[in-house]
């Protein structure tokens, strides 16, 4: 059963290990915690994402933002980000909702279905009328995500397409 649970500590193991393995910069989602030791992640890793999901410590320029680990019943195979509205950089940057979907997992659906779940979530959060994505043009499959889930491209530039999705 595929669903989405916010991070938590009931589940640090797991969730430590596919933050620390994931890439520091995958099309354009970043992962600073990447190779972070377990006791770096819980304590301070960990408690900042919970933080930032309230709006609290928050770094200037920064909105709230939540973090969604996609799972598969027992594993983890995605993580979601919800920012809860944009600020400038995020209008021209990385918008409302960025994922990575685990090497091993990508061209079985995961991404299209992570993306469902997580705009129902997101049309509760975001008070803006469409949530705003972007892709680079380098990466049609998380286009081809983004287009099936209801996105339109609003916009495009020379390496990157900017998409709506309706509320």
């Amino acid at each position: 059963m595929l669903y989405l649970k916010e991070i938590n500590y009931e589940d640090i193991e797991k969730e430590y290990l596919f933050v620390r393995d994931m890439p520091i910069d995958e099309n354009g989602l970043t992962n600073k915690w990447h190779g972070i030791s377990y006791d770096e992640f819980k304590e301070k890793a960990m408690p900042e994402m919970i933080a930032f999901a309230k709006g609290e410590n928050l770094p200037d320029g920064f909105v709230p933002e939540t973090v969604l680990f996609l799972w598969n019943d027992d594993e983890i195979v995605g993580q979601f980000r919800i920012r809860h509205y944009l600020c400038e950089s995020l209008r021209t940057g990385g918008g409302h909702i960025g994922y990575f979907i685990k090497k091993e997992f990508r061209k079985q659906g995961y991404g299209k279905e992570g993306l469902r779940l997580t705009l129902q979530i997101a049309k509760t959060i975001i008070p803006e009328d469409e949530i705003y994505l972007r892709v680079n043009k380098d990466n049609p499959a998380s286009l081809k995500v983004m287009l099936n889930n209801g996105g339109y491209i609003k916009y495009e530039d020379e390496s990157t397409y900017y998409v709506r999705i309706k509320k």
